[in-house]
């Protein structure tokens, strides 16, 4: 009964979907943010005509907008990154829509392939780059909207963890 399993599980209430609140119009909690962000990944019709890849720079919609938060669509192409940043006082949830992106942190490197998401506290801090052959798609929730997305350099990512709680699901 004391497994690895169960602790884990007990650890992450994202890992247990009937605690997931379904999503609410204007949500207002972090599992209503996830709910949410999976009910737009869930209906392609929602996002899916609006996505454009651009060779140049990652590709980017602002999807809708609420009381205090902002859901953003974004493509990437084979190769295009985010370089080392953070949000600055939002916190965040990611959804990879389709495709496969790499997220890189301080505690390591994690594939997120077409459905995975992350649940980003403010002052964490992350990259994520498409290292695939493939272009990807991914849906991104921000509360309170994003401000600032303050970069930092390779030689600060020994000091990435102080607020870094990224929440794998």
């Amino acid at each position: 009964m004391n497994s690895d399993s169960d602790l884990q599980i007990a650890g992450d209430i994202l890992e247990v979907p009937h605690l997931l609140q379904p999503a609410r119009e204007h949500p207002a909690t972090l599992a209503e943010f996830v709910g949410l962000a999976r009910t737009i990944a869930a209906d392609r019709s929602q996002w899916e005509h609006l996505v454009r890849y651009d060779a140049t720079s990652r590709w980017y919609h602002r999807l809708r907008t609420g009381p205090g938060y902002e859901v953003w669509v974004l493509s990437w192409v084979p190769g295009q990154g985010t370089g080392l940043h953070g949000h600055g006082p939002s916190s965040g949830v990611l959804t990879v829509l389709d495709g496969e992106l790499t997220e890189h942190t301080r505690t390591g490197t994690k594939a997120l392939g077409a459905g995975a998401q992350k649940v980003y506290a403010p002052g964490s801090v992350h990259e994520i780059v498409n290292d695939g052959l493939e272009p990807a798609v991914s849906l991104h929730i921000y509360y309170p909207g994003l401000t600032e997305m303050p970069m930092h350099s390779r030689t600060a990512e020994a000091s990435l963890g102080t607020a870094e709680a990224s929440v794998s699901v």
